[in-house]
């Protein structure tokens, strides 16, 4: 299935991802809840309940305080309300239900942490060393609370203390990276700089640790940076900035970073403070836990580090992050506003906003916003994607063909090349957005170059591989290149049931039936909630004879409230049914293509497809270190020489929980075996 360029999350999720690593439907808003007459407290804590699983903290809070009302000294509702306080960024109204829980064992990990953060922001150092003594923790907590102490130990003037007690942190693995991060800060800040260079040199070094927790091995980098250059080693300092570079591309920080080194400008500290070394602890932890399945105390920890250092451009940016997948763009809106003038990521920050200002129908002002950003720098192509997304949201495709022919008359004239903001990043989206709006526009003779110029760009990018594939299939042109895009796709993204879909749809419409239901029923259980998806499901199930699921799918999709074109064709098709299957000379063409003169080639057999599970997987004992560039499908294809083997390295690598967004260069795979 090509998706609509709208903004939509689901549609602009990869613009969203871009604009912020270079650097959608109407959004749900928490607003604040007042609460209604409840005279129990079993209603009023249920009602607390269903206002976090709906993300209304506001409503949250106002609830657990009248549970409270009821029943006083309930401490799991103190600890709920707590929570839901720093949660919600009011962390002093949290301190007194801290303090009455910082004797409660259970409860500590968040009440204490909470209390020493308030004596760090103070300056009460001793005392936060005292509060973080925890009677029970998990790795994670040990690992926060010694942090946090040797941070304060160095906040008391005992910086060769907090180096101690960090060299005596003893944990899992994954500590490394964040214990030689912080041991290089708090010497920098202690002024201990060869413990310090010593320090930065094995974090930076330190790639297959860096690959489970790429934002904090990526600030690591741009500390080190900093600290060579306030040295004087400004090719030191670049040499920092080019291993960061090849971990990641593109990062705005980093190349803004890099301008400011080797213009010889004076380059701050990532950290000048004790509280700022502290909250660095919370935003490291917060981030890596934003990407590994511990969301529920990400902004937890964010919100902490905030409160600690409320100016914190990183710590801002990943709670609006957090909040637009809350689908809270008024939030999210809010917290870009916070982040400073002067920040690296303020522009970026200026584009998310415009594109939460459109998820809320405030088309005018994300527009009105989106063109200023531009103006003020009309080789920025974020501008171009950003203000392009919008329109197309409005489904104002000649305004978006307009605005992408003018960025790509910029690169094409070397107006915009290999620049240091990381605004180059976006070519082949470029290509790629303007080649939907002329689709769109029903301009194929000017859509399909562009779409055939970002695959040059970019030869793996699903996406493009999906929407010029599926166009192909649905236009009845080049069938055999055009599976092959799509089966590909899948391969890259097999969780995206848009992508799923059009292989589905592919089969569908080259008359391979069995494989069709296969596939589309796959992708209707990643998108259930998709009327279009349901639609083509029941399409297929009617084609194999199981015409009762075809009506049901039917009748779903009807009742998912489809585009009023595709209810009129769902509609058709529960009163009718389908038309007969096309005779043998048409078998194997697109449903309602015209008969060829000549018997068509068989159509293109499929490959025998990987399941997903390891119990039958042989691996070798060596592993396979990841370089940069480098995607699951081209290690497949250069190592075992199969790119669809990709699903199996897939799944031999739980670190990568099924997702091969999250590959990054250092990071070391095991291998199946090859055949």
């Amino acid at each position: 299935m090509r998706q609509k360029s709208s903004l939509s999350r689901t549609a602009l999720a990869a613009l969203a991802t871009l604009l912020l690593s270079s650097a959608g439907g109407q959004a749900k808003q928490a607003a604040a809840t007042e609460p209604v007459a409840i005279n129990s407290f079993s209603g009023a804590f249920l009602a607390a309940r269903v206002a976090e699983v709906d993300n209304d903290l506001n409503g949250a809070i106002a609830y657990y305080k009248r549970a409270l009302s009821f029943d006083p000294d309930n401490q799991a509702m103190q600890q709920s309300l707590m929570l839901a306080l720093i949660s919600d960024g009011q962390f002093e109204a949290s301190l007194p239900y801290a303090e009455k829980l910082k004797t409660v064992a259970e409860v500590e990990r968040f009440s204490r942490v909470a209390l020493a953060v308030e004596d760090i922001r103070k300056g009460r150092y001793d005392a936060a060393q005292t509060m973080l003594k925890l009677a029970l923790e998990s790795d994670l907590d040990r690992l926060i609370s010694r942090l946090l102490s040797a941070w304060a130990k160095q906040g008391a003037g005992d910086g060769k203390g907090a180096l101690e007690a960090i060299d005596q942190l003893e944990g899992p693995e994954w500590y490394s990276l964040f214990k030689t991060y912080h041991r290089a800060l708090i010497a920098e800040a202690s002024g201990l700089e060869k413990e310090a260079g010593e320090a930065f040199e094995e974090t930076v070094s330190d790639l297959v640790s860096g690959g489970s927790a790429p934002d904090t091995y990526l600030r690591a980098a741009e500390a080190y940076a900093g600290f060579l250059a306030r040295k004087g080693d400004k090719a030191g300092a670049l040499k920092a900035l080019d291993m960061a570079e090849q971990f990641a591309a593109g990062r705005v920080a980093i190349n803004q970073l890099r301008a400011k080194v080797e213009a010889g400008e004076k380059i701050p500290p990532v950290v000048e403070s004790t509280p700022d070394g502290a909250s660095e602890v919370l935003l490291d932890l917060g981030s890596a836990l934003n990407r590994g399945g511990g969301e529920p105390f990400v902004r937890l920890y964010l919100r902490l580090a905030l409160a600690l250092r409320p100016d914190s451009d990183a710590a801002l940016l990943q709670l609006a992050g957090f909040a637009e997948q809350q689908q809270d763009a008024e939030g999210a809106i809010a917290l870009y506003r916070r982040i400073p003038k002067d920040s690296p990521m303020r522009r970026a920050a200026d584009l998310q906003l415009g594109l939460n200002l459109a998820d809320l129908d405030r088309h005018a002002e994300a527009e009105a916003d989106l063109k200023k950003l531009l103006d003020s720098d009309p080789n920025d192509l974020r501008a171009y994607l950003a203000l392009g997304g919008v329109y197309g949201s409005q489904e104002k495709y000649a305004d978006s063909a307009k605005l992408y022919d003018a960025a790509a008359r910029r690169i094409e004239s070397g107006h915009i090349g290999e620049r240091k903001d990381g605004a180059s990043t976006s070519v082949w989206n470029i290509y790629y957005q303007r080649g939907i709006a002329y689709e769109r526009l029903k301009q194929w003779p000017k859509a399909e170059p562009n779409f055939r110029k970002a695959l040059e760009l970019q030869p793996d990018q699903p996406q493009v591989l999906n929407y010029l594939g599926y166009s192909w299939v649905d236009m009845g042109m080049n069938l055999d290149e055009a599976l092959g895009m799509i089966q590909k796709a899948v391969d890259l993204r097999p969780s995206d049931g848009y992508i799923v879909d059009s292989l589905g749809w592919a089969f569908y419409r080259l008359g391979r039936y069995e494989d069709a239901v296969r596939e589309l029923e796959r992708a209707v259980s990643l998108k259930p909630d998709d009327p279009v998806l349901n639609d083509h499901l029941g399409d297929a199930y009617w084609r194999v004879g199981r015409r009762l699921e075809a009506t049901f799918q039917w009748s779903h999709a009807r009742d998912l409230k489809p585009e009023p074109d595709v209810l009129a064709n769902v509609q058709k098709k529960l009163a009718e049914g389908l038309p007969p299957v096309p005779d043998k000379a048409t078998a194997g063409q697109p449903v309602g293509a015209e008969p060829p003169a000549v018997e068509p080639a068989e159509p293109p057999k499929q490959e025998k497809r990987t399941e997903l599970r390891t119990d039958s997987v042989k691996a070798t004992p060596a592993a396979y270190t990841v370089l940069r560039g480098q995607s699951l499908w081209s290690i497949a294809n250069e190592v075992l020489g199969n790119g669809n083997r990709y699903i199996e390295i897939l799944n031999l690598n739980p670190q990568l929980q099924g997702d091969p967004g999250r590959l990054v260069p250092g990071q070391e795979l095991v291998l199946p075996a090859p055949n």
